[in-house]
This record gives C-alpha cells, sequence and structure tokens, in this order.
C-alpha cells in the first residue's frame, strides 16, 4: 500500500502513529476519514490481525464508507474487522455474552417509541398520571442518569423533588420489565457491556486481548458511559486513537460530555496529540469566518485552521422581514446561484435550529416547484405501518417481547377487545407467563368471550407456525409470507385512499429492504435486520442520488458537505437557541453549532435573519443573532429585502395597542428584538446615557430598568429586566429606549 503521496505531513503522522495513546485534533474538512481508513490499512498491512481491531463511530453510514475503502486497499484481509456505532458494536457483543447477565440472545432492542410507549403502561400500572409526568420527559430524565451510571436506587435517594421521586419510582419497573420482555433500550447497549466487563473478569481479559487496537470517531460526541466502556477495554494495551474535534461537540442535549476529549491528557499523560489544521472542503471565507467565530470560545483546544483553496466569495447575510420572506429570499438565490454557476438542486442544503423552522421554507420551496428532501423528518422505520410490522416480526424473534404482542393483539381488528387483553395479562402475570405464551392458553382464561378465545389462540398458533418455518425460510420469504397471512397489505388496497395506498407502499419498502439485507448478507438472521433497522439513524438513510435541495437542522448537519449552504434563523434566542439569560456553556454550544453548519459549505454561504418570526403561535420581533457580530464584518455582504408581506394571516398581524403587544410578548419564550429600516430614535438621548440601573421605557415591553451595558457603537447591547415582560436582550442601536 502506497499512501504516501495521497496525504499531508500531520496526516502521515497520525497513520503512523499506532502505538500508544494517540489523540487526533481533526478540524471541518481536514480529511479525518481518510486518515482514519489508512490508518486502520496500515495496521493490516503491518501484521496485525483485523479482528484485533476496534474501529467506533457515530453513524452506520460513515462506518460503511470507512469499511469500503479499507476493503479497496487491503482487500479481504478486512473481513473480521469490529466497525460500527458504539450502539451496533455492543449489540453485537451482546448477542455473544448477554446470557452472562440473564438475557437471551434474542433479546429486543427497543428504540424511544418503544421505550415511551412501555412508560406509559408502567405510569398506568403505577397509577402515575401521563397529565403531570410526560413520559417523554420522564425517559428523558432516566436516559440522562443512567448514561452517568447512576441506578435506579441512588436515583431516588437524590431526588431533589416529586417529579424525580416519581421518575425513580418509574424506572425501577421500567427496568424490570424490560428484563422480563428480554429487551434492552438504547442506553442497555452501552450499560449492560459495562456491567458484563466489570462483573466478570475474565471476559474484559479476553476483549483486551482481542481489541489490541481501539480507534474512536468523532470522540467529542461520546457520554460518560461510553467514555468508561472504551477506558476499561483499553486500559491492557493502550494503544487507543480518539479522533474529534472539540469544536465541534454539539449533542450535550444526548448527554455527550465535551470534558471527555478536553480532558483526554488526564488519563494518558503520555499521549501524543496530532493537530489536522489544514482544511481542504472550504473557501479561505468560509474558513476565516469560522474560525474567526469559534475562537469566541473559551473551552477549546487551542487550533489555527487554514486552506490552499481559493479566497471564494464573500458571506451573504440576507435580511428579512418574516418568515414567509426568508422561504422567498433564500428560493429566489437558490436559483440565481443555480443559474450562475451551472449547479443542481442537490448542491444546495438549508439548515435552521429547530424543526418548526422547515415549514415556511418548505411552503417556498413547494410554491417555486423546487424538489426537496429533509433529514430528520419522520423517519421511515418509525412510520406507524412499518412499526406494527416490525412487531410481528421482533414477537417472532423474542416470544418474551410483551410491548411487541401489546401493539399487534388486536391489529388488524381480530375483535380481542381491552377487556380480553387485560384478563390474558392477569392469567400472565399470575402464571409467570410471557402474553404469547399466555396466549396458547386462552381456553383456560376465565373472563374472555369464546370468540375472543378462539381468536387469541389462533393468534398464537400462527406465531408458533412461523417460528417452526423459521428454519425452512429464507428471512425475506417468510416475511413477506407472515404480511400476506396478517392482510395488512389487503386492507390498504380495499381502503384505497392516498393515504392508505402510502401505507401500503411503505411496507412493501420494508419487505424490499428485508430482501435486500438477506441478498446482502448471506448468513444474515431476521435478529440482525431488526438489530439493524432499530438502530439505523435519519442520516444513514439520506442519500443524495436524488436531484433535490436537502433540509435539516444543524444537528443532523455533521459529518456532510454542501457546495452551497444557508443557515436560516440567526436570530437571538433562535440561535442562539434560548428562553432565558444564557450561561457561558450553553452560549459556547450554541456556537460550535454555527461552526458545525458554516464548515459544511464548500463554495458559497448565506445566512439568513428576519424581523418578525412566528413562533409558538404567536409573532415575535426578532433581533440579529450576537453572532453575526463575531464574525469579521470584511467577509460579509449584506442583502435587505424589499418585501413587504408578512407571514400571518391579517387577523393575526393586528395588535391593536402596545398593551395588548406587551401581554403576547409575554408569551414568547426567546428574548428578542426588532430592527428597522429607519434610523433609530432615541429622542436625542446618547446610548452613553443608557448605563446600569437606569430606567427606560419601551414602546412594547413597557418600563423596566437596565440591568448591563455591553458593545459600543452599533453593536452596543443592553440587557433590561422590564417590570411586566421579564427580561429581555436588545440591541441598542433599534431599540428605540426613552429614558424614564
Amino acid at each position: 500500500m502506497s499512501f504516501v503521496d495521497q496525504v499531508n505531513p500531520k496526516q502521515l503522522e497520525a497513520i503512523k502513529a499506532v502505538q500508544g495513546p494517540v489523540m487526533v485534533i481533526a478540524g471541518p474538512g481536514s480529511g479525518k476519514t481518510r486518515v482514519l481508513t489508512f490508518r486502520i490499512a496500515h495496521l493490516i498491512n503491518i501484521g496485525v490481525p483485523a479482528y484485533q481491531i476496534l474501529a467506533l463511530t457515530f453513524t452506520n453510514k460513515a462506518a460503511s464508507e470507512m469499511r469500503e475503502r479499507v476493503t479497496k486497499i487491503v482487500g479481504d484481509k478486512s473481513k473480521s474487522l469490529w466497525m460500527g456505532t458504539f450502539h451496533s458494536i455492543f449489540a453485537r457483543l451482546l448477542r455473544v455474552e448477554c446470557e452472562k447477565l440473564g438475557y437471551g440472545k434474542n433479546f429486543s432492542i427497543y428504540d424511544t417509541q418503544d421505550s415511551i410507549s412501555l412508560i406509559k403502561n408502567v405510569m398506568n400500572d403505577l397509577g402515575v398520571p401521563s397529565q403531570n409526568y410526560n413520559p417523554r420527559s420522564v425517559l428523558s430524565r432516566i436516559s440522562g442518569a443512567k448514561n452517568q451510571l447512576i441506578t435506579p436506587e441512588v436515583y431516588q435517594e437524590q431526588a431533589a423533588d416529586i417529579f424525580e421521586e416519581k421518575t425513580g419510582l418509574i424506572w425501577n419497573e421500567y427496568r424490570k420489565r424490560l428484563k422480563q420482555n428480554n429487551g434492552m433500550d438504547f442506553d442497555d447497549l452501552l450499560l449492560k457491556p459495562i456491567d458484563l466487563l466489570t462483573q466478570h473478569k475474565k471476559i474484559l481479559e479476553h476483549y483486551q486481548d482481542r481489541f489490541k487496537f481501539i480507534l474512536i470517531d468523532e470522540y467529542q460526541d461520546t457520554n460518560h458511559a461510553q467514555y468508561v466502556l472504551v477506558n476499561l477495554l483499553a486500559q491492557k494495551n493502550r494503544n487507543i486513537c480518539v479522533v474529534g474535534d472539540d469544536a465541534q461537540s454539539i449533542y450535550a442535549f444526548r448527554g455527550a460530555d465535551i470534558r471527555n476529549i478536553l480532558e483526554f491528557e488526564r488519563n494518558y499523560p503520555d499521549l501524543k496529540i496530532i493537530r489536522l489544521e489544514q482544511n481542504y472542503r472550504s473557501t479561505k471565507i468560509i474558513l476565516k469566518a469560522a474560525d474567526g467565530l469559534i475562537k469566541n470560545n473559551v473551552d477549546q483546544i487551542p487550533k489555527d485552521l487554514w486552506t490552499e483553496n481559493d479566497d471564494g466569495a464573500k458571506i451573504t447575510v440576507l435580511h428579512c422581514n418574516d418568515d414567509a420572506d426568508e422561504g422567498g429570499s433564500i428560493v429566489k438565490s437558490i436559483f440565481e446561484e443555480s443559474g450562475k454557476h451551472k449547479l443542481q438542486f442537490k448542491e444546495f442544503a438549508i439548515m435552521y435550529r429547530t424543526n418548526a423552522q422547515s415549514r415556511s421554507l418548505e411552503d417556498a420551496l413547494r410554491k417555486n416547484s423546487i424538489p426537496y428532501s429533509i433529514i430528520g423528518g419522520v423517519e421511515f422505520y418509525l412510520r406507524k405501518e412499518v412499526k406494527d410490522v416490525l412487531a410481528y416480526l421482533r414477537l417472532l424473534v423474542n416470544p418474551a417481547d410483551n410491548e411487541s404482542f401489546r401493539r399487534i393483539v388486536n391489529y388488524p381488528s381480530r375483535g380481542i377487545g381491552a377487556v380480553a387483553v387485560d384478563h390474558l395479562k392477569k392469567f400472565a402475570v399470575s402464571n409467570s407467563l410471557g402474553f404469547l405464551e399466555a396466549a396458547a392458553h386462552a381456553p383456560e382464561i376465565s373472563g374472555i368471550s369464546a370468540k375472543g378465545k378462539n381468536a387469541i389462540a389462533a393468534l398464537a398458533a400462527m406465531f408458533t407456525k412461523y417460528q417452526r418455518l423459521r428454519g425452512e425460510m429464507s428471512i425475506s420469504e417468510m416475511s413477506r409470507a407472515l404480511v400476506d397471512e396478517i392482510g395488512i397489505l389487503h386492507i390498504f388496497k380495499d381502503e384505497g385512499t392516498p393515504e392508505a395506498i402510502a401505507r401500503w407502499e411503505n411496507v412493501q419498502e420494508l419487505l424490499s429492504a428485508i430482501t435486500e439485507f438477506s441478498e446482502q448478507n448471506a448468513e444474515a438472521t431476521l435478529e440482525d435486520f431488526l438489530q439493524d433497522v432499530t438502530l439505523v439513524s435519519d442520516v444513514d438513510r439520506w442519500e443524495d442520488k436524488f436531484n433535490s435541495v436537502t433540509l435539516m437542522t444543524l444537528h443532523s448537519a455533521k459529518g456532510l458537505e454542501f457546495p452551497v449552504v444557508f443557515i436560516a434563523g440567526l436570530e437571538e434566542g433562535l440561535l442562539p437557541f434560548y428562553s432565558a439569560e444564557p450561561d457561558r456553556k450553553t452560549l459556547e454550544e450554541e456556537r460550535r453549532l454555527l461552526y458545525v453548519g458554516l464548515t459544511r459549505a464548500k463554495k458559497i454561504l448565506f445566512l439568513s435573519h428576519v424581523r418578525i418570526r412566528f413562533r409558538f403561535g404567536e409573532m415575535s420581533y426578532q433581533s440579529p443573532s450576537r453572532f453575526i457580530d463575531e464574525i469579521d464584518s470584511s467577509l460579509i455582504e449584506t442583502r435587505r429585502s424589499i418585501a413587504k408581506h408578512y407571514a400571518a394571516e391579517p387577523a393575526k398581524r393586528k395588535i391593536a395597542d402596545s398593551s395588548v403587544k406587551a401581554r403576547r410578548m409575554k408569551k414568547e419564550k426567546s428574548e428578542s428584538h426588532y430592527f428597522t429600516d429607519e434610523q433609530p430614535d432615541y429622542d436625542g438621548q446618547s446610548d452613553e446615557m443608557l448605563s446600569e440601573g437606569t430606567v427606560v421605557e419601551h414602546e412594547i415591553f413597557g418600563k423596566g430598568k437596565i440591568v448591563r451595558v455591553s458593545g459600543s457603537g452599533d453593536s452596543q447591547k443592553a440587557v433590561v429586566e422590564f417590570y411586566d415582560v421579564g427580561r429581555k436582550n436588545l440591541m441598542l442601536k433599534y431599540a428605540r429606549l426613552k429614558i424614564v
């Protein structure tokens, strides 16, 4: 293998530094994937067996791309390489070892939807009202605690309020039900391997000897559980290479801990640090803007990004009137740039902070007949009809999966009502049986009608038949036969509505996916397919083969790049996103999020913000994001819209007087203000007169006291505590404050 002429000196150093702990700080567009690929190939070529290499990524898409590249270089020698996401790799390990933890190897993996459903059932049985305790919020609290390796017992002991007390109670029962169902949730795929390795010393030693070389991509996105797990495996041989960029750590809300990369040297004092600072993706102007922005963060590993690419065009900032105007301005710019540079629609991406922002952007694209695809919409495998078929398949694989049984017991309708299911459940609990196993005893269960007993027994018999056929049919043949016997395709066809036809097509697509999976993986089992689809992400399913504009949140943009990028909604309260005065850590994560967005652009970059945006059903006056001011003004050109239309219906636009405006602004959660094209009017009073403690009056918010003044000139800002509507961040140039 010759790769010397395909990499720069720093990349070569990272590829060849295979012994001992190594941290590669890889700036955006610095060839990180190439380094990881060549590093793995280099290890194999110097005699390291592929099965001794563990490579962990954060998306299946990244793992597949790297595996293909490695195979092209070293051929079949890469077949035994363990490469994949944390969850897929450790699910694979658990399939081998889980019996030592009391699980069957056919365990189900519960996605977020499944977990919420189980928590709802637990809450119902415990008499905890979902109106007072949101099941999704409960799951979020449980997940956060699990990723910090906190047990339900400790959580209950440390509960600070009634919500945490109830969460601890629910968690304890949720954990029991998962075990009874022979199921694990996403967090368990990390926690159970830790239990396995800490409780069984021989197993730990086996996998330490097995994985002598460990590589981790996107290390800045690891959480505490992943950190502990990796260090358990690496502590013997210490050949661990972590690759990442602290400036792209944007998943704190998922439990990612930036300290893992910032403090990695504490665990490995002999660490070798290699910085990849040359960018191959973006123009000089885009890179300089991103580098200048991120240098405002305090918590970071110092690096200086540079590129030999052209200067490129200046960054365009679009000043828009409202949501509709923003969508229209972006569409206009797409047409202009595609005509000027002969670009296809698939070379454009529109990014935003929250999913809610996509509506007005989609409207504008549809009105102008521009095709688009969304990353992060309703994922295919979460659609109801797809989940229903998957529940049948999961129950076939894991008869103990009571949640899957609940889902399909009367779908399609078999005349098995809630009362019958309740009697079945009580029989199952009193006899220590799973629900499907109890269904086989339907004739013995009292309280159920003869018709109900026959329907339940027939359902159990159908599963018994297909469990027997599993060894005689391919997973593709068996899935199609089962779906045909269930009859849902006939139901959708008979219904004949556009929605029903779409559901029919989705089930057919699922069956095609099973066929394709079995053809690509000759030895694949149904368990393998179910695990694969449960762990797939929205980004994994995205393909650029269609000529359409891509829409996505900034959190979904990691790892992608486009010639032209639009980032919409650069407004205070939206990007940076906050509902109260943000602290430094919050602002730094939001700044990293914008940094990720900026560095997705290869050639052309647009930033947009609006005066008026409808948020939470109310009209909100917005002020431009502070992050725009943090970009060198010499890199920016502005374009102001001349449109005068607004996004709301006329009735919603009418705000009769300032008292009504104030009441509406109270409901608006963001701390925001508007700007105008007119010259600001301070009634002749200088900004210098506005200082901490000054009592002022605003035409919408009323009277208040200045808490803090910062900046100077046009960028001067004030934090004002208004008596009626609370604290607001205002740009003094546009605030039109009067001193009282």
